[in-house]
């Protein structure tokens, strides 16, 4: 019996060691634990809100830089010359009258030279309807609808009076290419009717044109003609895959 109590005693004592030396360990992990608070200020906070800032300001500039070059009116000048190659313009004769008179169509193609006469730039295609035949003016009113083909730069499309006898002023209603939401409008300068015509466009909404486009141009006159080169469409005398 003695040594029974004894043993227990002994296995008593050794609980209570056990537990008194893993009771310390445990509180002090736990008091780490509920001690730890997040900082009222993370060190991310401050990055993170300069990197938003900066983006902004980014974004912000950019869409003004766009804007500000799409609003400028860029001007484009262009020769349209009808070199009698082209089978252009054909009349057809609709009202069937042997006058001119409404309803009658004129599809045409001529050729497109830069400002400065010295590129092959394209062609010219579209149509004119027929609106009046003004004999006190020895000419016609047409309503016409045409494009004017840059090659790989693209086309620019117009809308509006054709008049025979004076200068007129058309809308430009659209694009492809470079061009693409381009808006305004284009001044029409007869020169020599049907043969060769002077154009000055005004054009916005798009991005600034490429230099070989905006050049100083040759002053209309009945005697302009393009360079041989041009012409020809020699290596170097012609816009990129210029529509021919």
């Amino acid at each position: 019996m003695a040594t029974s109590s004894s043993a227990s005693a002994i296995l008593k004592a050794t609980a209570t060691a056990i537990s008194a030396n893993l009771r310390p360990t445990t509180t002090t992990a736990a008091q780490k634990l509920l001690s730890f608070r997040p900082s009222k200020t993370p060190f991310t906070s401050h990055p993170l809100k300069l990197i938003s800032i900066h983006t902004k300001r980014s974004f912000s500039s950019n869409i003004h830089s766009q804007s500000s070059s799409t609003s400028k009116v860029q001007q484009l000048n262009v020769y349209e010359i009808n070199e009698r190659d082209r089978g252009s313009p054909a009349y057809l004769r609709l009202s069937q009258k042997s006058v001119n008179s409404i309803g009658d169509l004129v599809p045409f193609t001529n050729k497109l030279y830069t400002g400065d006469l010295k590129k092959r730039a394209g062609i010219t295609a579209g149509l004119c309807v027929l609106i009046k035949n003004e004999p006190e003016k020895k000419g016609d009113r047409y309503e016409a609808t045409y494009s004017f083909y840059f090659g790989d730069y693209g086309h620019i499309a117009v809308q509006g009076p054709y008049l025979t006898y004076e200068d007129t002023c058309l809308a430009v209603s659209g694009g492809s290419g470079i061009f693409e939401g381009v808006y305004g409008k284009v001044k029409l300068q007869q020169i020599i009717f049907p043969f060769k015509l002077f154009y000055t466009f005004y054009l916005k909404g798009i991005p600034e044109l490429p230099a070989e486009l905006v050049v100083e141009p040759v002053a209309p006159s009945p005697a302009v003609e393009p360079t041989a080169a041009a012409k020809a469409c020699e290596a170097g005398a012609t816009l990129p895959n210029f529509t021919d």
